[in-house]
């Protein structure tokens, strides 16, 4: 029996959903897959993997460009292999109270790729993320880290669990 290769890919400007990629990558690793945590953008061909789980930051409604661009790019292969998302970005606790559906743009993306779920964790912006955007929301007090290591490592377990199933 081959160990499953799964690739962890992720789109961020500031780098909070590259730290919630690298978590699900190493929870996969501890389950005895073989993933390859990447950036979106560094992503041209995802056939040499039996998985994928791809996530983006969202900002003002909005998926990261690079995650969805990497989606479109891939599709016809994405449709032929399992495929999770994820979305970084609520400012807040909200992401562990409650399901938070995709951004339309989002769900159009797992139509497209066919998509097996979607999960959204907290986002973070914290004293070293850089950008007026981010100054501007310290300054209204709204700022932190709201990822969730132990939900981002249950999720990971789950899709582990889907493929071993598989």
């Amino acid at each position: 029996m081959t160990t499953k290769k799964v690739l962890v890919a992720y789109g961020t400007k500031h780098g909070a959903t590259a730290g919630i990629a690298e978590q699900i990558g190493n929870t996969l690793r501890e389950d005895g897959l073989d993933a390859v945590v990447l950036p979106a953008d560094h992503i041209d061909d995802v056939r040499g993997y039996d998985a994928v789980v791809l996530g983006g930051a969202v900002y003002a409604g909005r998926w990261s460009s690079k995650a969805r661009r990497c989606a479109e790019r891939n599709a016809d292969s994405l449709r032929h292999r399992p495929v999770w998302l994820f979305s970084s970005g609520p400012l807040d606790r909200s992401a562990e109270e409650h399901d938070i559906p995709p951004t339309p743009a989002v769900a159009r993306q797992m139509q497209l790729i066919g998509a097996r779920e979607h999960q959204t964790f907290g986002g973070s912006v914290t004293a070293r993320t850089s950008g007026l955007v981010a100054r501007s929301i310290l300054r209204q007090g709204k700022g932190g880290d709201y990822r969730n290591p132990e939900r981002i490592r249950t999720w990971a377990h789950h899709i582990s669990a889907e493929l071993a199933a598989a």
